[in-house]
């Protein structure tokens, strides 16, 4: 009795389903469009700014905002990266995953203030367990003791001051910058025999064709 009843009912629950996968399309619309401007404000922020300016921007942000700006910094270095900020334990602020290998990551703003040893270590026992197949990364906009230093020399944890952060901004930027440079010199390419597409004009206008022509006649409208 109840199944046929229940199979009477299946319009409704195909609405349900259809409206609950069109909420979690928007929710990923949103999340994606979150990042998009976050991404957009940071690559504004670090444009045309002398070393020692965009590290008085780094030092200028918010805490969230700065955790936000390393997680972002990593996926641009190719990771998969979660801000998880205080919802984590034991001070990890950040979780990096690329290659099968998860990084934990501690984010401290500090304008003058510098890393002890005594936070190192803390966020060493707090990576005890999770360090058997990943790194740890303790990032900061100033500097670490020489305590600090001499502490994380023979452990799994790689400490970033401000100036190697900034180190990393612009390897990350110049990377962008090459494969940009690649992208454009490959779409610039002939898909048909690899040769070039140089600009033409024909009775109907602008166009680019194969510079092989005629072996090759591949041709493509301007957009």
């Amino acid at each position: 009795m109840v199944l046929p009843v229940l199979w009477q009912l299946w319009p409704f629950w195909l609405i349900l389903i259809v409206v609950a996968i069109i909420r979690l399309f928007f929710d990923w619309l949103d999340l994606e469009i979150d990042n998009w401007h976050i991404r957009r404000k940071f690559k504004k922020g670090e444009a045309w700014r002398s070393d020692r300016d965009l590290l008085h921007w780094l030092r200028g942000m918010r805490p969230a905002e700065f955790e936000d700006y390393i997680a972002d910094l990593f996926s641009r270095l190719g990771y998969k990266t979660s801000a998880v900020g205080q919802s984590h334990d034991g001070g990890i602020d950040v979780v990096a995953e690329k290659d099968g290998k998860t990084s934990y990551i501690q984010c401290k703003k500090f304008i003058t203030s510098e890393v002890t040893v005594g936070a190192v270590r803390d966020f060493y026992g707090a990576l005890a367990d999770h360090l058997a197949n990943g790194q740890g990364y303790f990032i900061t906009t100033n500097k670490f003791t020489l305590e600090a230093r001499r502490f994380a020399e023979d452990k799994p944890i790689e400490l970033i001051d401000g100036f190697e952060l900034i180190r990393y901004i612009r390897m990350v930027k110049k990377d962008e910058k090459l494969n940009t440079i690649s992208a454009s010199r490959t779409a610039q390419m002939c898909p048909k025999c690899g040769g070039k597409l140089l600009e033409r004009t024909g009775k109907f206008g602008v166009f680019y064709g194969c510079s092989n022509y005629p072996k090759c006649k591949y041709t493509i409208k301007q957009s």
